[in-house]
């Protein structure tokens, strides 16, 4: 029980800190500069400002869309694992890239030879070979790609879906991808 001890004479007495140098406000007077509207004064200029807010944020994050610029990027697109999975992407070249364009021409084909049913018969094979052909690719591209991912990055850093971003990207024409590619061909990630 300290506070029954006699106080020691040479102990060191701290001077009294200084008041914050104003009163202390009435309960009437913090209320009131609590107080806000609760739906603006003015609406048109309210919603202005929304939309330039708005518009502000889309043109940042279309630039970061073309930059790769990492603060600015969607949240599906941002983080470590994602952005070596995206240079790991790019830096290959898949089946998938081509296969809208061979199925657009394959397609083009079957109407063009709807004459000759040999012929027609033999594109709707080329179209369904061409399919496969796409199908084993992607599965192939993600096998290889966990198993790059879990290489390069510990499980608790490999967001849930990075595979599936990686093999959906890997079907997308290279030059229809965003972010954009950052990496040239053959340009394999460390």
């Amino acid at each position: 029980m300290s506070f029954l001890k006699p106080k020691r004479r040479d102990a060191v007495t701290l001077p009294k800190p200084e008041g914050k140098g104003r009163p202390t406000p009435t309960r009437k007077e913090a209320e009131e500069a609590n107080k806000r509207p609760l739906a603006p004064t003015d609406r048109r200029e309210s919603a202005r400002m929304t939309r330039e807010q708005r518009d502000r944020a889309r043109d940042r994050m279309n630039r970061a869309l073309q930059t790769g610029e990492e603060r600015y990027l969607p949240a599906r697109d941002k983080g470590p694992a994602r952005r070596w999975t995206r240079d790991w992407i790019d830096s290959r070249t898949s089946i998938g890239e081509f296969f809208l364009i061979a199925a657009v021409a394959m397609i083009v084909g079957v109407f063009a030879l709807n004459r000759s049913p040999q012929a027609s018969a033999v594109m709707i094979l080329v179209m369904y070979a061409v399919t496969i052909a796409f199908a084993v690719d992607a599965a192939v591209r993600g096998f290889r790609l966990r198993r790059a991912l879990n290489a390069k990055f510990e499980a608790k850093e490999i967001p849930r879906g990075t595979v599936w971003y990686g093999v959906s990207r890997s079907i997308q024409m290279r030059r229809t991808r965003l972010p954009k590619p950052l990496v040239a061909r053959k340009e394999y990630p460390t």
